[in-house]
């Protein structure tokens, strides 16, 4: 398929793409890690100019790495949205030095605050809302923080979502206060229902952080169901757990389909929902991911008058 402008074929059916879905998909953003995307030959063949491009910290990842992919995918046109995770950060210097690296190298100004993924903190921070309350990020234009759609077990171990909830009302106080814009940028999860029931409590417990969607970008079914289970999804792992049964579709990639369709049509049909993008997991990869979302309308690129 020829991608270098992102356009339909003008012989290509109109009917093939779902236009709520279409719609649902612009600007959407992704995620990829320093490794991951070392096997992009070129990202300009696969993201237009202005897709949000996340980039991942995983525990033992050189910052060096980090830095090197934040520079090559800004120097690519795209907006570049590192992790800081707070339990992998030691101290403030650490912290400082991180943040200077990435706006020398390549102009960060916006970040995704999360706890990290490790048990014990390995300095000072071991939350999000301390990195937000450092001051460090001031002067960032963007800042994202971690939504939980099924809970996390790793903030609320007895289950339920009491400590979940307290952040994020913690959370709604700040973006009240700061001059950055801020989103939450949420866990996958592949069954449409759950995430509307979550995303309406939070509107109606005055929690107004524009919400952009985890979804888990096509896959082989067993790598799905790997990262669902490494990751707490909770009650939608029920979607592959049914596909996993069928035997004529265990082979077959699991693609977002149904859950971005069901989204989109309510997103269509309530306007005013708090849920406002996509952001994708590429779970079988950056490549098949974006050809995907190309093919179901998806340009992914970010109008620049946009700040949700």
């Amino acid at each position: 398929m020829a991608l270098l402008n992102f356009r339909k074929k003008d012989n290509a059916p109109a009917t093939g793409v779902n236009p709520e879905l279409e719609t649902f998909l612009d600007g959407y953003s992704i995620e990829v890690m320093p490794r991951t995307a070392e096997k992009v030959e070129d990202f300009k063949a696969l993201l237009p100019k202005g897709t949000r491009v996340y980039i991942a910290h995983i525990e033992g990842t050189p910052i060096e790495d980090m830095v090197r992919t934040a520079k090559r995918l800004a120097e690519d046109g795209y907006p570049v949205m590192p992790h800081f995770p707070a339990r992998i950060i030691k101290d403030r210097a650490t912290l400082d030095n991180w943040i200077a690296m990435y706006r020398g190298e390549a102009g960060v100004d916006q970040a995704l605050l999360l706890a990290g993924g490790v048990d014990q903190p390995h300095g000072d921070f071991h939350s999000s809302m301390q990195l937000m309350e450092s001051g460090a990020f001031g002067d960032f234009k963007r800042l994202h923080v971690a939504g939980h759609p099924e809970g996390n077990k790793d903030i609320d171990p007895s289950g339920g979502t009491a400590n979940v909830d307290d952040a994020l009302r913690w959370k709604q106080k700040f973006s009240e206060t700061t001059d950055a814009d801020m989103a939450l940028a949420t866990q996958f999860a592949f069954e449409a229902g759950p995430i509307i029931e979550w995303a309406d409590s939070l509107k109606a417990a005055g929690i107004t952080i524009p919400i952009h969607i985890g979804i888990a970008g096509p896959a082989k079914l067993q790598t799905m169901i790997k990262f669902a289970i490494a990751c707490g999804v909770g009650p939608s792992l029920r979607v592959l757990q049914r596909r996993a049964k069928d035997v004529t579709k265990l082979l077959l990639p699991f693609e977002p389909t149904e859950v971005l369709t069901d989204l989109a049509a309510h997103k269509a049909a309530n306007p005013d929902s708090n849920i406002e993008r996509v952001h994708f997991f590429p779970l079988g990869g950056i490549k098949t991911n974006a050809n995907w979302a190309i093919e179901n309308g998806g340009t992914s690129a970010v109008p620049a008058a946009q700040t949700s």
